[in-house]
């Protein structure tokens, strides 16, 4: 993917970088996210993934980039998508689509909110999210919680797939007890950044939580074609 220059308070550029397949569909960088959406698709033949985890090992991989594209290319499958950000800790999602943060994902979990005044519509078609909403004093327990069991339970009649923005494994341990709610969770490892041990150990420990580990996903990896380099996408959370 080639670079973009940064540029001081221009929420246009940020946007574009971080959502490629909204700003530019037919580009090598929003293909490589369809090829994604396929081999999830086609990772377990016998049984639907409704409900899929992305994290990283570390911060910083690209991880929540992913859960956004991800769920776009999603929703340009004419399937009801819902984007859900479970990283109460260091939210972002409601920064890349631009939208209000004050109910979410912690307001549902604590009882003090429904699910109809916490999802939101965006300007993609058939893409709905929910943000973190305030970062509560203990997320990792209110993941863990029957309330997150019966939400789950809820949306998966409503949505054709969902989709989780989680913490990075080795940081906290969300992803471990959410990837356990899960159909599948798919692992992002910044190339060139992200030590082997680290990545060993992540997985590992979503493997002792039973997590279905459907692949993992090699981000800003360099590939060299017709003396150019194209890169994937997605290096900021």
């Amino acid at each position: 993917m080639f670079k973009l220059k940064k540029r001081k308070k221009n929420t246009t550029t940020t946007l574009a970088r971080k959502l490629i397949t909204v700003a530019n569909s037919k580009s090598v960088v929003s293909e490589q996210f369809k090829t994604i959406r396929t081999n999830i698709n086609f990772s377990m033949p016998d049984k639907d993934i409704q409900t899929l985890l992305i994290t990283s090992s570390t911060p910083g991989e690209g991880k929540s980039t992913m859960s956004s594209n991800t769920s776009v290319v999603f929703a340009q499958e004419n399937k009801k998508v819902l984007l859900i950000d479970a990283d109460m800790r260091k939210p972002t999602v409601h920064h890349t689509f631009s939208l209000n943060n004050s109910v979410g994902l912690a307001n549902l979990l604590t009882r003090q909110a429904k699910v109809e005044q916490a999802v939101q519509k965006t300007e993609v078609e058939g893409l709905h999210i929910i943000t973190s909403g305030p970062i509560p004093p203990n997320p990792a327990e209110l993941l863990a919680s029957n309330m997150m069991n019966n939400l789950i339970d809820e949306l998966s009649k409503q949505y054709d797939a969902i989709i989780f923005d989680a913490p990075p494994i080795l940081s906290v341990t969300d992803a471990q007890i959410l990837s356990n709610k899960c159909d599948g969770t798919i692992m992002v490892v910044n190339s060139g950044v992200a030590e082997k041990a680290g990545v060993l150990k992540a997985k590992e420990a979503l493997e002792q939580s039973q997590a279905n580990i459907l692949g993992v996903v090699l981000n800003n990896f360099k590939l060299e074609r017709d003396h150019y380099y194209y890169q994937y996408y997605g290096s900021a959370e």
